[in-house]
């Protein structure tokens, strides 16, 4: 094959990868994803489990986060999947030693535990990570 070929075919597929990158960019700026952000007090099913955000106790020493979690049994790290996004950062739950703690759940009942964050100025948005999805709730107060 000659050079002026084998500069025509590469330039043909330039072009083709480039105007395909343009129909996806076109494709993405068009999907509308929709986030639903949750009220205190409104329970979500993740999975096999379900949660709810009761209440936010901003702190100077720390943020605490009271919910309710009913499912399976976990036996361990029932606070892990809890996030607190607050200060422009994802915070990620504190091992506590607290009675309230979120340590265990048993299966069919409802297992209501504080959840313990570092303390945050802003306005957080709670969310909890399970089976691959993702909810949210919000305090409301700045």
């Amino acid at each position: 094959m000659s050079t002026r070929k084998l500069i025509l075919t590469a330039l043909i597929c330039g072009l083709a990868i480039l105007v395909a990158g343009g129909l996806k960019l076109i494709q993405v700026a068009n999907d509308e994803t929709e986030v639903q952000v949750l009220v205190l007090g409104d329970a979500a099913t993740l999975g096999d489990m379900t949660v709810s955000v009761l209440d936010i106790d901003r702190r100077s020493e720390a943020t605490l986060v009271t919910v309710t979690m009913s499912g399976v049994d976990l036996d361990a790290g029932a606070a892990d999947g809890w996030r607190v996004l607050a200060d422009g950062r994802v915070h990620e739950p504190l091992d506590s030693d607290d009675p309230g703690g979120c340590r265990t759940v048993a299966a069919g009942e409802s297992t209501q535990c504080t959840v313990r964050f570092d303390s945050v100025e802003s306005a957080p948005t709670v969310a909890y990570v399970r089976a691959g999805e993702q909810r949210q709730w919000a305090s409301g107060t700045p």
